[in-house]
């Protein structure tokens, strides 16, 4: 998580220019953030949040079923990483619409501005008002969704089904020794019935 913290940082300051990295010194770091920059844009910043906050709970999810947490706590924080995924999905789609309009806008401009055989203006434009992020977010969103859900299926996802196999088997053990007891004391009780008067007597 602190890892992923400072890229971001790092990330966020070289975009808004309070860090220069040359291509000399880091040839692969600055084609990846150049890279990002302009094909994700800010978005990476709550996609690398909500990627951050899915390992802390995926990584305290098999900590609870290595210490055999009560299932309470398995289900809140398998919830929790179901929810970081869910939102990961909503980022994409999100950042696709605010995208789309924006580059809408920017590529229609102001009446008249734009004559109406210039196509290749009015893509130039939509490249430049974010056409580009907004497909490209979508594509994360959708790609790094569904890797969440492999990673969590294969990580933990047979170890998730014992432990609930498990927690059921307890309970209907418990169930089953609750019945036994109580049939064990209703045989165990003794016999009594009711003379004429309606006194009941004990019958020996």
């Amino acid at each position: 998580m602190s890892l992923l913290l400072g890229f971001l940082a790092l990330y966020l300051l070289t975009v808004f220019g309070q860090v220069a990295l040359t291509a000399n010194q880091w040839p692969g770091l600055t084609t990846v953030l150049d890279w990002m920059h302009n094909n994700l844009g800010l978005s990476i910043v709550p996609f690398a949040l909500t990627l951050g906050f899915f390992l802390d709970g995926l990584s305290r999810l098999i900590r609870c079923l290595d210490e055999k947490q009560p299932p309470e706590r398995v289900a809140q924080f398998e919830s929790l990483t179901d929810v970081w995924i869910s939102l990961f999905f909503g980022i994409g789609v999100i950042w696709t619409a605010v995208g789309m309009r924006g580059a809408l806008l920017h590529a229609l401009g102001t009446p008249g501005q734009i004559d109406g055989g210039q196509a290749i203006t009015v893509l130039e434009r939509l490249v430049d008002g974010g056409i580009l992020t907004a497909l490209s977010t979508t594509i994360l969103g959708g790609a790094g969704g569904y890797l969440m859900r492999l990673i969590k299926t294969l990580r933990i996802g047979a170890r998730l089904n014992r432990y609930y196999e498990t927690r059921e088997q307890i309970q209907s053990e418990r169930v089953e020794f609750l019945l036994n007891d109580i049939r064990q004391s209703l045989r165990s009780a003794p016999m009594r019935r009711f003379d004429t008067s309606g006194a009941p007597e004990d019958q020996g």
